[in-house]
């Protein structure tokens, strides 16, 4: 005798097969587009592939520890260290500043959001133009403004010493108003009777308020602005294929910008796939490490 059927689990399996056929475009699309290019990759990372020569040899893990001993590699990413120890903390920390004073001007508050907001909308590569006119060691206005004050001309993007320094300026007004505005969704949540509470327990001063209402209910906030900064910041690639390719002397060659160079100019696809599973790599470090700090925040915070 046949099993029977109740209608009601005849239609979750109809809705199943529909639910399955809306998804496989999607699916297919993402099989295609992610899972397997991101497959070859990890593959090809443990070869010595290189286009237009047909002999590939596996290294297996010897790839990887070639790039341990690669002077140029280990270089990339010590500026990359550089550029994000620089430009993480001052973009969180100017975009609070910025969002706790515009949220407490009471005139003009939309107008300053947009004004700061306007550098993340901005195409960074016809910005990074202007930025290298700003800079230029005789005629930009910066080293203008610098000799009136009596300090000598600095070369901003052609001297070893200042590059990095350079390019982090751009870097954090890039992300400064990106930063503001998630700081001004935060502020924004914030219980206002908190502060009320908190002023009759004595905390009279802006800063007091400032320590024990607005920075502990800042924290979630605080984390996620501080982990998409490290991860731009890890990301930078425009200013540097704009305004110095890697130099000079590989001053500003950053870890993204050695994996271009190596796939797409040398045509190095083994060691280019090796450096780019490194970088995804470190890029999910920095995603597994919000997450559990956020996990602890909403357990025991």
């Amino acid at each position: 005798m046949p099993n029977s059927v109740s209608p009601h689990e005849a239609m979750l399996r109809v809705e199943a097969r529909a639910a399955w056929r809306l998804a496989a475009p999607t699916a297919l699309l993402m099989l295609l587009l992610l899972v397997l290019p991101t497959l070859a990759v990890l593959v090809l990372s443990f070869t010595d592939a290189e286009l237009g020569i047909p002999e590939i040899t596996f290294l297996g893990l010897d790839a990887y520890a070639d790039l341990l001993t690669d002077r140029s590699f280990l270089g990339a990413l010590r500026n990359t260290a550089v550029y994000v120890a620089l430009v993480a903390p001052a973009s969180i920390l100017l975009g609070l500043g910025l969002a706790m004073l515009i949220e407490a001007e009471v005139g003009g508050r939309a107008f300053f959001r947009s004004v700061y907001f306007l550098p993340v909308v901005s195409l960074i590569v016809a910005m990074a133009s202007v930025w290298q006119y700003l800079m230029h060691p005789t005629i930009g206005p910066i080293n203008l403004v610098l000799g009136l004050l009596g300090i000598p001309a600095i070369n901003w993007l052609g001297s070893s010493d200042n590059v990095l320094a350079a390019l982090a300026v751009i870097g954090i007004w890039q992300a400064l108003g990106f930063n503001m505005v998630l700081f001004l969704a935060g502020l924004t949540a914030i219980d206002r009777t908190l502060y009320a509470a908190a002023e009759m327990d004595g905390a009279r001063s802006a800063w007091d308020r400032f320590r024990l209402v607005t920075w502990p209910m800042l924290g979630p906030t605080t984390l996620f602005v501080t982990t998409i900064s490290v991860i731009n910041a890890v990301k930078v690639f425009e200013t540097v294929a704009t305004l110095t390719q890697g130099g000079p002397a590989k001053a500003s060659e950053t870890l993204l910008w050695m994996i271009y160079k190596e796939g797409f100019v040398y045509l190095h696809v083994g060691a280019a796939s090796a450096m780019a599973v490194v970088f995804i790599a470190l890029l999910l470090f920095l995603l597994v490490l919000q997450t559990r700090v956020l996990d602890k925040q909403v357990h025991y915070g």
